[in-house]
């Protein structure tokens, strides 16, 4: 990145950091849903922009990190910092199981997205009939009421869980750099251009995608512990649906596939646009279900046909940010 890009950056993060000083109540609310559809579309993007793998699912694994951790606060007591590890292991399990069977099978492309669509729909009927983690019915995180913000046990004024989701896009966004940047990243982009290629310079295709579903897994269950405590509330219908797994792919297809700050600037895109649309709806009083996914479906084609990279890279070679055409930032 150019130094005009890094300052750009540093002055985006002041912003950020600063937002909650001068914004109300609904601002912070629409910037946590930003940031948190900016966090899981990152962990999205290390499987399909990283390694190639195209998952349709991924709703699977923030429900099962929030229905893990709200389940563990709820009947055991456990605090959802520690929640989290139980609700990451079981994210990557479930991963890696899919990914086993997908890999060893040779499920491949389309047919792999379809096998992760089934396991999200299997875990969505599953969690309507288990009674244990409250069925049809939802369920429930006590709020915390007026007992003041509490880090520990995720509790606390819409402040706290903006600032928490901002480091947590902060942290994603420098282990992606992180994993992209090392041997373990050559080779998912290996994996993700040349898989034969990759194969014949003695690259496990096995190991470096199961390695990516599992980290991707792993990342989004912990947006699932924060969607978990952030709403109080949670129902098979909405956490597993097919819906909320094209709402996390999204920003990184908006933003551009495969960069690093493209699903950020994705997310920054879509979610104001559909919160104001939205609120042109209410305000006129009409009555259009389905216009807000009308809206993606048009958003998305548009970019598809006149941005096929993404808004990130063509924007970035537009404002100099990047010191060549295909360079990451």
């Amino acid at each position: 990145m150019t130094r005009r890009g890094m300052v750009l950056l540093a002055l985006l993060a002041v912003v950020l950091l600063a937002a909650p000083l001068f914004a109300d109540r609904y601002v912070v609310s629409v910037l946590t849903t930003v940031l948190w559809f900016a966090y899981v579309g990152q962990a999205w993007n290390v499987m399909m922009g990283f390694s190639g793998l195209l998952s349709l699912g991924h709703a699977l694994y923030v429900g099962l990190g929030a229905y893990a951790s709200a389940a563990l606060f709820v009947h055991f007591g456990i605090g959802p910092w520690l929640g989290i590890w139980v609700a990451m292991l079981a994210a990557t399990l479930a991963g890696c199981f899919i990914g086993f069977l997908g890999f060893r099978f040779g499920v491949r492309g389309v047919h792999f997205a379809l096998l992760t669509i089934a396991f999200a729909e299997v875990a969505r009927i599953g969690f309507d009939h288990l009674q244990w983690f409250g069925g049809s019915g939802g369920f429930f995180i006590p709020v915390a009421g007026d007992a003041g913000n509490d880090l520990l046990n995720l509790r606390g004024s819409p402040t706290l869980f903006y600032y928490v989701i901002l480091a947590l896009v902060v942290g994603a966004l420098a282990l992606s750099r992180r994993l992209l940047h090392s041997r373990l990243g050559y080779q998912w982009l290996a994996v993700r251009e040349e898989p034969e290629a990759a194969e014949a310079v003695g690259v496990d295709l096995f190991r470096a995608r199961i390695t990516a579903v599992a980290v991707s897994s792993a990342l989004t269950a912990l947006g699932g512990v924060f969607q978990a405590f952030y709403f109080n509330n949670l129902f098979p219908e909405q956490v597993f649906s097919m819906g909320r797994s094209i709402e996390i792919i999204l920003p990184a297809i908006v933003g551009g596939i495969g960069t690093l700050i493209g699903p950020i600037l994705g997310a920054f895109i879509l979610t104001p646009l559909g919160e104001l649309l939205t609120f042109l709806i209410e305000v006129s009083g009409l009555d259009l279900p389905g216009l807000k996914q009308l809206f993606y479906g048009v958003a998305l084609v548009v970019i598809v046909v006149y941005r096929p990279d993404g808004v990130w890279p063509w924007l970035a070679r537009r404002l100099g940010l990047v010191r060549q055409p295909g360079e990451d930032a």
